[in-house]
């Protein structure tokens, strides 16, 4: 059985909107460019796991095979609500640690098309399983507007709110100043699906989605793909010194899903799932959250970036607010978080985010990062939370010189 599970190769299609390519051409672009990066070939995978909400079903990684090399290994297809990409990471992770493969590809993609459930050409895609207009997943009444929503805009703006109403110096503008950070972060990404600042006023200024979230303050639908290279301790040990320089180790790997609350039954509860999940991941990595140097967390409204900074204990409880006063997540701060641009900017092609994640927290700890380089990176976080429910949790560390 592996201990330790190490990120040898990873790659990132940039993510936007790519109408002359389909789901399997995208999964492909990512997946090559991380096994060339790993200096590997899909004949030294002995398992491949590929994540996406809406083809999953539809064998997408037997597909995958087909086009990059069919070996006959074991295959994963992957749907978890927003955190697909993560859990198919997790697939192929515990085949290793299981000791059934000593290397593994897990692949996270997407194609969203503008509208959000359209395909090349406008094909229709068919919802997730579970959605109906009236209710949300796994209602057994309608609640839509009566109970609460499961729109998720609704959901994110409501749980913002709550928040702000626990606690003070919680308001419109530290909402929006999350906003704020991440499009100025995305100015350096070359891979983000939009690289353009704009102003505290320009952020709090654009039209109302759901309040306190502006369109500035939301993500946008998009494509694109993500993939990483997996291998054992036993296995990293083989392998040529320059990947062993650059792999990054997996420290913790934690899947959660909501337990019961009373509150639930109207309104989706984001917070409890990823506090056990943190806890979790820093109780396995034997780090702290003083520890990280970037982290990389779901942003999917500004709402819910600002009450993650509590849920993962970056700040004190009720300290969220004060947390991005002082900028102590921008790159430049104290914990840099979403130095990618977030989900807000970078895209938020469902099936690729998890995985996107990984890529760029591992991009950082080998020092390969380019411009947005957080210096002397030697831990960091991902988080991925998708209603439904799941929440996934790693900590990357950077291989011991």
């Amino acid at each position: 059985m592996a201990d330790t599970v190490w990120i040898i190769g990873t790659a990132m299609t940039r993510f936007g909107r790519f109408p002359d390519k389909d789901t399997v051409d995208l999964a492909s672009d990512a997946a090559l460019g991380a096994l060339d990066d790993a200096g590997a070939e899909m004949a030294d995978m002995g398992v491949l796991a590929v994540g996406c909400l809406m083809e999953a079903a539809a064998m997408l990684g037997q597909r995958l095979q087909k086009q990059i090399g069919q070996t006959g290994i074991p295959v994963y297809n992957v749907a978890n609500a927003c955190a697909t990409g993560a859990t198919a990471v997790r697939s192929a992770l515990l085949a290793i640690k299981a000791g059934e493969a000593d290397m593994g590809l897990a692949v996270g993609v997407e194609q969203m098309g503008k509208a959000g459930l359209l395909g090349p050409a406008g094909q229709a895609r068919a919802k997730p399983t579970g959605y109906t207009p009236s209710g949300r997943y796994g209602s057994v009444m309608p609640v839509e507007g009566v109970l609460g929503t499961g729109l998720m805009p609704g959901v994110f703006a409501q749980a913002g709110m709550e928040y702000a109403s626990r606690h003070g110096g919680v308001g419109f503008e530290q909402f929006a100043k999350v906003a704020e950070k991440n499009h100025a972060h995305s100015t350096l990404n070359p891979l983000a699906q939009y690289q353009k600042a704009f102003s505290l006023e320009q952020v709090m200024g654009a039209d109302m989605v759901a309040y306190p979230n502006t369109l500035l303050m939301c993500c946008p639908t998009g494509d694109g793909a993500a993939a990483v290279v997996l291998c054992s301790d036993a296995k990293l040990k083989t392998l040529d010194p320059d990947i062993r320089r650059r792999a990054v180790k997996i420290s913790a790997s934690v899947l959660t899903s909501d337990p019961y609350v009373e509150s639930d039954a109207a309104q989706p509860d984001v917070s409890t799932l990823t506090k056990r999940a943190a806890a979790a991941a820093y109780e396995q990595a034997g780090v702290g959250p003083e520890d990280l140097d970037l982290v990389e967390l779901h942003d999917c409204f500004a709402t819910a970036e600002l009450i993650h900074y509590e849920n993962l204990a970056l700040c004190e409880p009720g300290g969220a607010g004060d947390f991005i006063d002082r900028r102590a997540p921008w790159r430049d701060g104290a914990t840099p978080v979403n130095v990618s641009g977030g989900l807000i900017s970078k895209g938020h092609p469902i099936g690729a985010t998890g995985v996107a994640n990984l890529y760029e927290v591992a991009t950082h700890l080998r020092g390969e990062a380019g411009d947005r380089q957080i210096e002397g990176a030697q831990v960091g976080l991902t988080h991925v939370i998708g209603l439904g429910s799941a929440c996934a949790v790693h900590v990357l560390e950077r291989a011991a010189s």
